[in-house]
This record gives C-alpha cells, sequence and structure tokens, in this order.
C-alpha cells in the first residue's frame, strides 16, 4: 500500500503536553475507525509542526481524515522509496 508523509502545520506542536498528545491521538484514532483502509504508523512532533507516516490507497483518502479528524494536512508527498545505511552497501 502506498506510504504518505503528511506536513501539519501546528504552532506549538513541540510544547504540547502528554494530554494533549494523546487527546489530538484520539481524536485522529476516531476517524481513522470511518477509514479502514488508511492506517497511521507514526507521527514526529517538531517545534511548530507534525510530521505524520499514514499507509493509504490514495491522497483523497489522506484529505478525508484530515477533514474527519480536524487536523491540517499542508503537504501531502507519497514516499517512492526508502533509504538508509544499508542503501551505501
Amino acid at each position: 500500500m502506498p506510504k504518505f508523509i503528511i506536513e501539519r502545520e501546528i504552532p506549538g506542536a513541540g510544547t504540547l503536553s502528554e494530554r494533549d498528545l494523546k487527546a489530538a491521538s484520539q481524536k485522529s484514532c476516531r476517524a481513522l475507525r470511518d477509514l479502514p483502509e488508511v492506517q497511521w504508523q507514526q507521527s514526529y512532533v517538531t517545534g511548530d509542526k507534525l510530521y505524520c507516516v499514514y499507509l493509504s490507497p490514495n491522497e483523497e483518502l489522506i484529505r478525508e481524515h484530515a477533514r474527519l479528524s480536524g487536523f491540517p494536512a499542508n503537504r501531502i508527498s507519497r514516499v517512492m522509496t526508502v533509504i538508509d545505511p544499508t542503501t551505501a552497501e
């Protein structure tokens, strides 16, 4: 299934409390219940952004998740391939 990176601009994201992050995660999971073909793998929290990794058949379903959850999807990029240190071998 295609993998996508979603960039979400959320001012102050890096200062959110554990409680706030838990609430955001719960909100995202509720939206995912309506989109069984979409899978959230993980998210990286930075100062003012979240970078979320999702599996989805298409970008439209990623946008629907953003609509249902109320989180922005400022940029959606499809992952074409993955490299790591072993790629150099």
